[in-house]
């Protein structure tokens, strides 16, 4: 017990906060707290809980979830040309140009420019880190032309591990779509490591799409769109990134 009742503490009702975000109506979100799915600062929640949301920690399924107001979150999918930053010395078109300016938001993680493909935006510090953070491992998918077929034995050195400057990669899922065409998931975050594995293997990328970045992916976003993610999306992201966690993989097998 905190030594105060759910009714004298103060701050806002928890399951109006969870619809604010995106969990869906009231009373979903009610029965989420009421089936122990929802935690504030590590104890199971229970209906009428009031929470600080400049204070409290609010997880759903074990995975944190940002609660405080103003927060957004998009998928965008970068074209060729643009850069992944939030300003350019040399006056290049950036990805913050191609989603609202207000709130303002950052990149997670980085695509070169000639890259193009999924991109998530966002002013959430916390799930940005947690995404991008090399130790966490969240898969990211690309569709890669090469120049030239590779053997059978250049794509048996991409799934085993290639050996860079920086050091051998690690596994990589790879498969091979069309002749000249691969589909490689990684789960590193070195500087255009997709570009420098299959030049190692000696097929440059002639282009480079990413289709997906964990379990988000979206074949129906054009080029230089975008969409605000919904909350079992945020949720889904957070999850991956918090399953491929040293601690997480301590504990159980990661999924």
């Amino acid at each position: 017990m905190t030594g105060r009742s759910v009714d004298e503490a103060g701050g806002e009702r928890l399951q109006k906060v969870l619809a604010r975000v995106g969990f869906g109506s009231r009373r979903a979100c009610e029965e989420l707290i009421a089936d122990g799915r929802v935690t504030v600062n590590g104890e199971v929640a229970q209906l009428g809980r009031r929470v600080d949301i400049a204070q409290d920690r609010v997880e759903v399924d074990t995975v944190p979830v940002g609660v405080m107001p103003g927060l957004v979150y998009y998928l965008l999918n970068k074209p060729a040309g643009v850069v992944t930053t939030a300003s350019d010395p040399d006056g290049r078109p950036t990805v913050v140009e191609l989603v609202p300016s207000v709130p303002r938001v950052f990149p997670v993680g980085r695509l070169d420019v000639a890259t193009e493909g999924l991109l998530v935006l966002t002013n959430d510090g916390e799930l940005a880190q947690a995404v991008a953070h090399p130790s966490h491992g969240v898969e990211k998918e690309y569709l890669a032309e090469l120049r030239g077929n590779p053997s059978p034995a250049g794509i048996r050195s991409l799934r085993e591990g290639v050996m860079l400057e920086d050091g051998l990669t690690s596994p990589a899922k790879v498969s091979v779509v069309s002749p000249g065409v691969i589909r490689i998931t990684i789960h590193e975050g070195r500087n255009r490591q997709v570009r420098r594995m299959c030049e190692a293997i000696g097929h440059p990328v002639v282009r480079l799409v990413r289709t997906r970045i964990g379990p988000l992916s979206d074949r129906s976003l054009r080029p230089g769109s975008f969409r605000p993610l919904e909350a079992a999306e945020v949720l889904a992201l957070a999850r991956a990134a918090r399953a491929h966690t040293p601690s997480a993989r301590g504990g159980r097998r990661a999924k």
